[in-house]
């Protein structure tokens, strides 16, 4: 099939998977999309399991404006097309944080720039860009291990920063990293704790959630 067709069968997929249910449950928690057919994660999977990875249908794809496309275009872009402008770009077209998650877990951690990118973004002025950072380096946190420690300075002042003064999605992609790291070792946990003891009085709830966060994760 070329790659109007293959678009083409891709969407009836997806009209045969709909439900409705899903759906107007996502609208209802805020999760809008121009076109939502409600189709769950593991129907995706098995979807995306049908076609070969193929760079040009993957974009195709992401330009859609519908959740399913977005996600289906994560699962069947090849690594190596995948430079980093392009991630640049598509995460300036992340809608919303479910696309955000989904994306980081099925494409982002595993490009061989992902570590240098992931710094990149937690520098940005812009919260997707951080968002995305944050939730890629959980997950090579998770896959790769450890980094560095001038890396590890630079990523906790950035997401110290990004707990007090970021969005409620920021905030929690910024403590789900900082999770991650804490769990790696006892060294991590430790400077960690360094970092968040000053805050165990402080009258900030951003800093009693960080402080409270690494205190329950440390004593588990």
């Amino acid at each position: 099939m070329d790659l109007k067709e293959l678009l083409k069968d891709i969407k009836t997929q997806f009209r045969l998977s709909m439900n409705g249910v899903v759906s107007q449950s996502m609208r209802e928690k805020g999760l809008n999309y121009k076109l939502n057919f409600g189709v769950e994660l593991p129907r995706l999977k098995q979807i995306a399991a049908l076609y070969d990875k193929n760079h040009d249908l993957a974009q195709a794809l992401w330009k859609e404006d519908i959740r399913e496309s977005k996600i289906l275009a994560s699962l069947l872009q090849p690594i190596n097309s995948f430079c980093p402008d392009i991630a640049d770009i598509w995460v300036e077209n992340i809608p919303n944080i479910e696309i955000a998650e989904l994306t980081c877990m099925n494409l982002f951690q595993y490009l061989p720039y992902a570590p240098s990118k992931s710094f990149q973004w937690i520098a940005s002025d812009d919260e997707m860009f951080q968002i995305c950072g944050y939730l890629t380096i959980a997950r090579l946190l998770t896959i790769k291990g450890d980094m560095d420690e001038r890396s590890s300075s630079e990523f906790l002042d950035q997401a110290i920063v990004a707990i007090e003064d970021g969005s409620y999605q920021l905030r929690k992609s910024a403590l789900l990293a900082i999770r991650k790291y804490i769990n790696f070792s006892e060294k991590n946990a430790f400077q960690v704790c360094r970092l968040v003891e000053p805050m165990k009085d402080s009258n900030k709830e951003s800093e009693q959630l960080l402080y409270n966060m690494v205190k329950e994760e440390v004593e588990n």
